[in-house]
């Protein structure tokens, strides 16, 4: 394809793709998939070698949020039946950010539900990030607690965060349609807090609730105003109990395609494979991990993800090696005029404990595996 090809090529010259090739990306046909996810891989492998930077979430306090976005599991009224409960005590936040740091993320997720954080919330997320420094120095911390108010960014700066989440999620003229509690301002509001407060700024979309190529590219290209580090796209899941349950939009190449789009928009920043992707990409995770050089190991805020071994065995398989913890995520390109990024040379050790012997079917008792 040779749009696709000249995308790549200027993406590697330091541009990025116009609002209509990212369309263009977008309404690309599935003969040409492995042509789009060739060419964005070029540019990921350009940016950030092989590596593959894990993150992992800690929900701090799930479910009773005053917010009513149709897409969550957690919002007013909401029946999906997810965990709910209040803060979790520093120590239980430092185990349960533990298990993530020993599958190998670099990077700590802290999430709290509700509008935003009051002083006291920040007071009590300041010291669950102390002790989760001083048990995993290394470990990045970024938090994602909701709309901020003027100088709570720098309070968290100053306690220990590394940088703050807060998704723009759908194109600016949709937004009432997903939110009636706040506003799409308030959103960009929080992130421009978070960077004029010294955080590094983590901001994402979500795909699947009904947007059309046009609202995906506006928010994409929104994001891109606003010069976030980190970009996390995430895949509806659609939640009984919510406004948006039975939603299922999505097919395994939509989903490549727009990653492929947000990495012409976003070549030299972090690509966060997000929320959904189990459920959506199925089969094609690996090929994600081709455009895509960063992901959420293990579970998720209120669902289940894949299982962290698998996620360390998708890696390996697809030729990727895992993000050491002190090892710069942007390239060099980014911050001193394009310096090249060199690839990891670490192999994976060879799995040993993939065959086993048949005990189901013909001449056993059990049934089939059909």
């Amino acid at each position: 394809m040779r749009m696709v090809d000249a995308l790549a090529e200027r993406a590697l010259a330091g541009g990025r793709a116009t609002r209509d090739e990212a369309r263009a990306v977008l309404g690309s046909n599935d003969d040409d998939l492995l042509a789009v996810v060739a060419a964005a891989g070029r540019v990921r492998r350009r940016y950030f070698g092989n590596r593959v930077k894990l993150n992992y979430l800690v929900n701090l306090k799930s479910g009773r949020c005053p917010e009513d976005c149709a897409y969550c599991s957690q919002r007013l009224g909401a029946e999906s039946g997810v965990l709910s409960y209040t803060w979790l005590t520093p120590d239980q936040a430092v185990e349960a950010a533990g298990a993530g740091v020993a599958g190998g993320a670099k990077r700590v997720c802290l999430v709290a539900s509700g509008r935003g954080p009051t002083g006291r919330d920040i007071d009590r997320v300041a010291r669950t990030i102390a002790a989760i420094r001083e048990r995993y120095a290394g470990v990045e911390v970024c938090a994602c607690l909701g709309l901020l108010d003027a100088g709570q960014a720098t309070r968290l700066r100053d306690a220990g965060a590394d940088a703050y989440n807060h998704n723009l999620n759908t194109a600016g003229e949709r937004y009432a349609d997903i939110c009636t509690t706040h506003t799409y301002a308030d959103r960009v509001s929080t992130v421009e807090q978070a960077r004029r407060g010294g955080l590094s700024a983590c901001s994402g979309l979500i795909a699947g609730m009904g947007e059309s190529d046009d609202d995906l590219v506006d928010v994409v290209f929104a994001l891109a105003d606003l010069a976030p580090d980190s970009v996390p796209v995430n895949f509806l899941i659609p939640f009984d109990g919510t406004p948006m349950a039975g939603r299922w939009q999505l097919t395994p190449q939509r989903c490549l395609r727009i990653l492929a789009m947000v990495r012409f928009v976003f070549p030299d920043v972090e690509v966060r494979l997000a929320g959904g992707r189990e459920i959506h990409l199925r089969t094609l995770q690996p090929l994600a991990l081709h455009i895509a050089n960063a992901m959420f190991l293990g579970d998720y805020l209120t669902s289940e993800g894949q299982a962290g071994r698998a996620d360390l065995d998708m890696i390996s398989d697809a030729g990727f090696v895992v993000e050491a913890a002190g090892e710069p995520t942007l390239p060099a390109a980014r911050v001193d005029a394009g310096l090249p990024v060199t690839t990891a040379a670490d192999v994976a050790p060879a799995r040993t404990d993939l065959v086993r012997l048949r005990r189901r079917g013909a001449g056993t008792d059990l049934p089939p595996n059909a």
